[in-house]
């Protein structure tokens, strides 16, 4: 019987990746991702995996986001025994995004039970900090391009794709020799931190992400507005709050301050990251690693490293936290959440929004009804914690520093491809951009391209 693919996640939405491919009997389940997004979409994390966790037989994940790992400990929870197959950068994230996961969950449910505001009596966790320490225990380190066995005589290997620290395409091969190339999430191009996405040359059958398969990423170069930002701060002796990602994005801003200080072009301004994640995760890109950038890894091996302790200080306790907001300008602080509904930037908003000489920086997009969104719509006021905090001070922005591909730079990943691959699925994007992207794939390469539908299996021969 020929191998089959199910998808049953990140179909005609972005989240929640959760693809299962059937080999002569054996399942290999790629990434296990929490659905993030609409209340509709939230709930399916509630709902039974589309298979018993343990008749799963091995677990292959792309990149540590949410979305592609998030439901790793319910599915473990919930009876999957076997092995959990990752790059060493990917379980480097693991171990500092799950259990960090899990103790939210719990605190939320914790909230919802004692102010009796959930629908469901008693409030429960998707799962624990036990359940992710426990979930830690069944990953398995894979280098890029070892090969590596898997059930029914499949084989596989992680090639590089550019996105975050450790995020690779699995090219799955099957005892006939064919393979499948899962996506994962596709990263850009010429980026200071990581090596560009792997070149691949062919693929039976393709799996990729269309995340902004309909849109393209702003011409701007982020030296510009943070040099601005930071000589405007300096020159007033105030304050930049950024709320920022703690993987990769709070890493790449390091990156930029740091190369603008070294070309004298900025006044040296104390740097604050204030996330206990982003903390964690930055000494992960601090130590030299296989898909890492060779210029970055040459400064760090040179003791040039943009998260050296005099660029940039790490707070991570609570009272030093705190202490930020007595400090006097200049100075920038770095703090999660990156959309501000939550975590350490929010005290610091509730300080800084109302002084017109500080600004605030946001550093990618911001979902709306998020508080990060109505801030930058020109709300004349925003809710912390039961008050209305006026926002008096400047509102910046930076455009160009997503992770994910915009279609040009996923058409150009694509070009590389020597034949057509028999099926390309596309996944992992919102309808709209899933068809965009079809339509020029068609248009451009000719290919044949299949959109799946949520829990929809095809044979893969």
């Amino acid at each position: 019987m020929a191998p089959s693919i199910q998808f049953n996640g990140a179909a005609e939405t972005v989240t929640g990746s959760q693809h299962v491919i059937t080999v002569n009997g054996k399942r290999i389940m790629v990434d296990c991702g929490l659905f993030q997004g609409p209340r509709e979409i939230r709930e399916r994390n509630w709902e039974p995996f589309a298979f018993e966790p343990h008749e799963i037989d091995a677990v292959v994940l792309t990149h540590a986001h949410t979305d592609h790992i998030g439901l790793l400990p319910r599915l473990i929870a919930k009876g999957y025994r076997g092995p959990v197959y990752a790059t060493p950068g990917t379980i480097g994230l693991c171990k500092i995004s799950l259990p960090d996961g899990g103790r939210l969950q719990e605190e939320e449910a914790s909230y919802h039970n004692r102010h009796q505001t959930s629908r469901h009596n008693p409030a429960a966790p998707l799962y624990t900090e036990a359940d992710a320490y426990a979930a830690l225990k069944q990953l398995v380190p894979v280098h890029f391009f070892q090969l590596h066995d898997l059930p029914a005589g499949a084989q596989f290997r992680f090639l590089p794709a550019g996105h975050i620290l450790g995020s690779g395409f699995a090219e799955i091969y099957f005892e006939s020799g064919e393979r499948i190339l899962m996506g994962g999430d596709l990263g850009r191009y010429d980026t200071p931190l990581l090596k560009d996405p792997h070149a691949c040359t062919h693929a039976e059958y393709l799996v990729i992400e269309s995340t902004y398969g309909d849109r393209f990423h702003a011409d701007e170069n982020p030296q510009d507005v943070l040099r601005e930002v930071i000589q405007y701060i300096h020159e007033r002796q105030s304050c930049a709050v950024v709320p920022s990602f703690a993987i990769g994005r709070t890493q790449e801003l390091l990156w930029h301050i740091h190369e603008l200080e070294q070309r004298g072009e900025i006044p040296h301004v104390p740097i604050f990251v204030d996330s206990p994640m982003a903390s964690a995760t930055t000494l992960l890109y601090n130590a030299p690693s296989d898909d890492m950038d060779p210029d970055l890894k040459l400064d760090i091996q040179e003791n040039n490293s943009p998260f050296r302790a005099d660029m940039v200080r790490f707070i991570r306790d609570r009272n030093a936290s705190k202490a930020l907001n007595t400090n006097d300008g200049p100075l920038m602080i770095i703090s999660g959440s990156g959309m501000a509904n939550g975590g350490r930037v929010v005290h610091h908003l509730r300080q800084r929004l109302p002084h017109k000489e500080n600004v605030v920086l946001f550093t990618g997009y911001q979902a709306a009804e998020t508080r990060g969104r109505r801030i930058l719509e020109g709300a004349d006021t925003i809710s912390i914690f039961g008050d209305e905090i006026p926002v008096r001070c400047r509102v910046a922005k930076l455009n160009s520093l997503s992770a994910h591909a915009d279609q040009n730079e996923i058409m150009r990943w694509l070009g590389g491809f020597q034949e057509a691959p028999r099926k390309t699925f596309i996944v992992h994007g919102e309808p709209v951009a899933q068809a965009t992207l079809a339509e020029r794939i068609q248009r451009e390469l000719g290919w044949e391209y299949v959109i799946p539908h949520h829990q929809q299996s095809f044979s893969l021969g």
